[in-house]
C-alpha cells in the first residue's frame, strides 16, 4: 500500500486536488481510502455525493470509545472509503490531535489490513501546518511520499517551501520524502515555468500542471468530482493524467528548501515581486 499526504497553503485546493486525483485511481481500479485531517470535515464531501460524513471524534464523543470501523468510514465514489478526522469542539482543544486519534484508529481497527486490500491511503492535511498532529502524517511514516499543491501566487510558494523544509527535518529519520510539485494553477505570468524552476531547485519535479477551469466549480456544486460529474470534459482529463502520473511516479527525494533570498528572487526573476 502506497501511503500519501497532500500539504499546501490553506486555500489551495487540496481537497479538489485529492478527490478528483482519487477518482482517477479508482477508474484506474486502484482501491483508495482518503483520510480528511481538516477540522472542516469537507475532504471527502465529493466522493460522497455531498453528504455529510461524521467525523470520528463526533463519533467518540457521541458514541464513546466502542465503535467498529463502519462507524467511522463510509463507502464513497468508485468503492472508495472515506474517513473524517474533524476536530474539537469550537474554542476547546487542538485540532491536530483529531489526526493523531483517527489514524490510531483505524490502525487498531484494521482499516489497512482487510481482506480487500488498499492500493492507496491518501491522506489531505490542513493547510501548511507541519507541526503538532498535523505533522503526524509525515512525522510518524503514516504518510511516505508527499506532494504539494502549490501555484505561482507568492504565498503558495513560501508555504510550499516552509512544507518542504518539514519534510527534509523528518526524512532524516524515516522514509518520508517528497514525491513532486502539483501545480493548481491561479492563471499567474509564467506561472507553469516558475513551478518548473522551483521544484528543479528544491530537487523534485512538478508531476502535472492542473489548468483553472470553471468546470471545476460546476462539478463542485453538482457535489461530484468533475470525473463523475462530467467524464468527458477536458479538466476530466487532466485529472487522470495527474493519477495516473502519481501512479507511475518513481521520483522520491529529500528536498532541498530555498532560502528566502533565493525563493524571492525566482519570484522577481520571473517578474511577480518588479
Amino acid at each position: 500500500m502506497r501511503k500519501v499526504a497532500i500539504y499546501g497553503k490553506g486555500g489551495i485546493g487540496k481537497s479538489t486536488t485529492t478527490q478528483n486525483t482519487v477518482a482517477g485511481l479508482v477508474e484506474m481500479g486502484r482501491k483508495v481510502m482518503v483520510v480528511g485531517c481538516d477540522p472542516k470535515a469537507d475532504s471527502t464531501r465529493l466522493l460522497l455525493g455531498g453528504l455529510a460524513q461524521k467525523s470520528v471524534l463526533d463519533t467518540l464523543r457521541e458514541e464513546g470509545e466502542d465503535v467498529d470501523l463502519d462507524d467511522i468510514r463510509k463507502a464513497g465514489y468508485g468503492g472508495t472509503w472515506c474517513v473524517e478526522s474533524g476536530g474539537p469542539e469550537p474554542g476547546v482543544g487542538c485540532a491536530g490531535r483529531g489526526i493523531i486519534t483517527s489514524i490510531n484508529m483505524l490502525e487498531s481497527l484494521g482499516a489497512y489490513e482487510e481482506k480487500e486490500a488498499l492500493d492507496y491511503a491518501f491522506y489531505d492535511v490542513l493547510g501548511d501546518v507541519v507541526c503538532g498532529g498535523f505533522a503526524m502524517p509525515i512525522r510518524d511514516g503514516k504518510a511516505e511520499e508527499i506532494y504539494i499543491v502549490v501555484s505561482g501566487e507568492m504565498m503558495a510558494m513560501y508555504a510550499a517551501n516552509n512544507i518542504s523544509k518539514g519534510i527534509m527535518k523528518f526524512a532524516q529519520t524515516g522514509n518520508v520524502r517528497l514525491g513532486g510539485l502539483i501545480c493548481n494553477s491561479r492563471a499567474v505570468d509564467n506561472e507553469k515555468e516558475m513551478i518548473e524552476q522551483f521544484a528543479e531547485k528544491l530537487g523534485t519535479h512538478m508531476i502535472w500542471f492542473v489548468p483553472r477551469e470553471n468546470d471545476v466549480q460546476r462539478a463542485e456544486i453538482n457535489r461530484k468530482t468533475v470525473i463523475e460529474w462530467k467524464p468527458d470534459a477536458k479538466q476530466a482529463d487532466v485529472y487522470r493524467g495527474l493519477a495516473s502520473a502519481i501512479d507511475g511516479n518513481k521520483k522520491f527525494v529529500i528536498p532541498t528548501p530555498l532560502e528566502i533570498e533565493e525563493l524571492e528572487k525566482l519570484l522577481m526573476d520571473y517578474g511577480l515581486m518588479n
